[in-house]
């Protein structure tokens, strides 16, 4: 014997705008001031994209240094 569930009913997403609704209540912005040297200010604008490019450049120089040193371990030359 099949039981069916009770249809969900749809819930109201549209805000009430009737006359006794809750009165929109302002957004409040806050911004702050910070005193930055040229460096500091463009470090804090490109931030986002300059951290994983060097951690990346990072990576690279290591790698490449591990590369480096294994070939030269490999070939028996010693400094």
């Amino acid at each position: 014997m099949y039981i069916m569930a009770n249809k969900a009913k749809k819930k109201r997403n549209k805000p009430y705008r009737g006359a006794d609704a809750a009165t929109a209540r302002p957004t409040v912005t806050r911004i702050s001031a910070a005193n930055r040297s040229k460096i500091g200010q463009w470090w804090f604008d490109h931030k986002k994209v300059a951290k994983p490019l060097i951690i990346a450049a990072i990576v690279i120089l290591a790698v490449v240094w591990l590369i480096i040193e294994l070939i030269r371990v490999a070939s028996g030359v010693y400094a």
